[in-house]
């Protein structure tokens, strides 16, 4: 006898884990950013690099890739979406003459406020569900959760 999609299922062990749980608010969030932020091109992903690279004119690609988290290729990838975009350029780092310093371009400045509010009315709307106090706690949390991590 076929299931039918509206038949429960038994989720088992999976609502009594942290990583379940956080995978599953991961993805709403994700979904909830590629609506608010598709028609600009931008990705979570993206978006971190792009607020990186504002906070930290000059760092190297490396550099905002560890910060990041992420690998090395991904990293490349990213700035090259971000530089046919308009919106970072690399420049010679002055510390290092093997790497890229990365810089937003004049549009990617402007690019940058009008995405970083769409992105905090983004968070807002997400953030409705939450009680009082609750954020701060939830990001608390989250916090020391990373910072806990014994390995990438």
């Amino acid at each position: 006898m076929a299931s039918k999609p509206t038949d429960k299922l038994d989720f088992g062990i999976l609502h009594e884990l942290i990583g379940y749980r956080l995978r599953r608010a991961q993805l709403v969030f994700f979904n909830s950013f590629s609506s608010a932020c598709n028609d600009l091109g931008v990705s979570p992903g993206l978006f971190g690099v792009l607020v990186l690279v504002k906070q930290n004119p000059g760092r190297t690609q490396t550099a905002i890739s560890q910060a990041l988290g992420n690998d090395r290729s991904a990293m490349v990838a990213a700035v090259d979406k971000l530089e046919k975009k308009d919106l970072v350029e690399r420049r010679p780092s002055l510390t290092d003459r093997r790497s890229y310093a990365l810089y937003l371009t004049e549009n990617g400045e402007r690019f940058y406020q009008q995405l970083v509010d769409r992105v905090l009315q983004h968070e807002t709307d997400l953030e409705a569900v939450l009680r009082p106090g609750e954020k701060d706690l939830l990001i608390d949390i989250l916090m020391r959760l990373c910072a806990g991590r014994t390995s990438d």
